[in-house]
């Protein structure tokens, strides 16, 4: 750690194991953990709570003030999970007084470029493509991944093991277990190869289709298809993700298949 061409805080809480390249900034009020690489030319603010064998790569600034008009300086932090790589020129913003933390996981990928805005929280095993942007307030859930040079809208929420087509504008909330793609964005099937991946059974993966079928390609309302899916289905974990989910959004979630938009998987 004894780098002499990198400034760390007299109060920064540094694990004695960690690598700190020339010309890092490591500001006052940050906590870093065992076994993190940081490289060179990265900029880490007050507020930082980084974990154990991170990987910060040259050029991102970790923990930055909001953008956001309403910040007033009050403390608040940014945390990141254990073994999360964070590519080069990565800007992660801390939080406001709203929750009053931005909340990055273990196990992730946030690639290069990737923004993300105060007050998000950003779950693990999760990836973020080059160029991914992030408004404020956002939820992404575990085993999600975003593909590169998309926009999601702030209050925005993906669930978990999403696969989402590079370039889109995410203005709805993305269901679990699904892919998103086409503009705008709509259900174009179930995330089948990275459910399998994961260990899902091809009997979870056809019972999650039929949850979906009823919600985007029978034509259906939303309540309506919730009400039959809870009526008709038996309850499982899966089964009552997708219901608790959908039930609970507050931007709606993104739009069904279409035949004008070709043919679901």
């Amino acid at each position: 750690m004894n780098q002499p061409l990198a400034y760390v805080h007299p109060q920064a809480k540094i694990a004695k194991n960690v690598v700190i390249e020339p010309f890092v900034n490591i500001e006052k009020n940050v906590e870093i953990g065992e076994g993190t690489w940081i490289g060179s030319n990265v900029t880490i603010m007050e507020g930082a709570r980084i974990g154990k064998n991170c990987k910060i790569f040259p050029g991102a600034v970790i923990s930055a003030i909001p953008q956001d008009m309403k910040f007033n300086g009050e403390e608040t932090v940014l945390r990141v999970g254990d073994n999360t790589t964070i590519r080069e020129f990565v800007t992660l913003n801390r939080g406001t007084k709203a929750s009053g933390e931005t909340v990055i996981g273990s196990n992730s990928l946030l690639m290069a470029y990737v923004h993300v805005a105060h007050d998000c929280v950003v779950g693990n095993n999760v990836i973020l493509g080059n160029g991914v942007q992030l408004g404020g307030h956002i939820t992404v859930e575990d085993w999600a991944i975003i593909s590169g040079l998309s926009a999601v809208h702030q209050f925005v929420k993906i669930g978990a093991h999403c696969m989402i087509s590079g370039g889109s504008l995410v203005r709805k909330d993305v269901p679990p277990f699904t892919k998103a793609a086409r503009e705008p964005l709509s259900y174009v099937g179930v995330n089948s190869i990275g459910l399998r991946r994961r260990g899902f059974t091809n009997e979870k993966i056809n019972e999650i289709q039929e949850i979906y079928r009823y919600i985007f390609l029978k034509g259906l309302n939303v309540s309506k298809a919730l009400e039959m899916i809870e009526r008709e289905m038996p309850a499982t974990a899966e089964r009552d993700e997708i219901l608790l989910f959908i039930g609970q959004s507050s931007r709606g979630v993104m739009k069904g298949y279409s035949r004008s938009r070709g043919s679901a998987e």
